[in-house]
């Protein structure tokens, strides 16, 4: 081999080690991408209150997964599900099938739900009274306006005997399927957030569970209360259709599902809500 070929095939093998180098730089500067690329982060709709403490602790335990979220906080329950629609959050965590049923056949909304949450058993709540007996007639009850909640308020009164419904009615019944008012009580149709709060203006109101706490009633406070078995009230978490096998969605559902996600949930509710999973 003479100089001028020993120096050429030097060169070569220089370039090609370069290019070795470089390639196994190149692999090792990718490889950190890759992994981050696995990170995502979301925006989870949830409602104002004692969920806010709950979301700190999901938010928490999907950071050890590698999913950051972000809750976004409404005060509006009409507001969530149309933000999910417009792409605005990634999911919300604040509603029960029948009303999203409900909200689905009137906006034509594409959300299905993915993991459950927690159940709020509905109850009958009075201030001036211990027992249904003691209700006079014409009473005044409260019950919230909006179709889902309505139908199970007055599920409640027929339970308790106070109303009877049509016969076949569905879970969104209204005071017009009302057949049957043996002491006429007057049905008030008030707001979810305020019916609890209007307790002393009425002889008795039916509350969600949550609000009663916002708006201060306790268990004592309680008179009747809805059946927990087969309950078709318990919330979830729900994602726009088309994302409900995303990996994310996963990690999201277990991230709630779990037993210090149960802890706080069952220290801000006090008992008032249980885990629905």
């Amino acid at each position: 081999m003479n100089k001028k070929t020993s120096k050429s095939s030097l060169t070569r093998r220089a370039s090609l080690a370069a290019i070795a180098a470089s390639t196994i730089a190149l692999i090792a500067f990718a490889s950190p991408v890759a992994s981050f690329a696995e990170d995502k982060s979301i925006k989870v709709g949830i409602m104002s209150g004692e969920d806010e403490d709950v979301w700190r602790v999901v938010a928490a335990e999907a950071a050890k997964k590698g999913l950051t979220i972000e809750a976004i906080v409404f005060n509006d329950y009409t507001q969530p599900n149309e933000a999910l629609e417009r792409g605005e959050i990634d999911a919300n965590a604040f509603q029960h099938k029948p009303y999203l049923d409900n909200q689905i056949k009137q906006h034509g909304y594409h959300i299905v739900q993915v993991g459950y949450t927690g159940v709020w058993p509905i109850g009958l709540y009075s201030k001036k009274h211990k027992t249904i007996a003691e209700f006079a007639e014409g009473a005044a009850i409260g019950v919230p306006n909006d179709p889902s909640n309505e139908g199970r308020a007055l599920r409640v009164l027929q339970n308790e005997g106070i109303i009877k419904l049509k016969d076949g009615t569905g879970i969104l019944a209204t005071v017009t399927d009302i057949t049957e008012n043996p002491k006429n009580v007057e049905i008030k149709e008030l707001d979810a957030g305020v019916v609890g709060r209007a307790i002393d203006d009425l002889d008795a109101a039916v509350v969600n569970t949550d609000w009663a706490l916002k708006a201060g009633l306790s268990a004592a406070d309680r008179i009747a209360q809805e059946p927990i078995a087969d309950n078709p009230y318990r919330n979830f978490i729900a994602v726009k259709q088309g994302s409900e096998n995303e990996d994310w969605v996963k990690t999201l559902v277990s991230s709630y599902q779990n037993d210090a996600v149960k802890a706080e949930f069952d220290k801000v509710y006090k008992g008032t809500g249980l885990s629905a999973y």
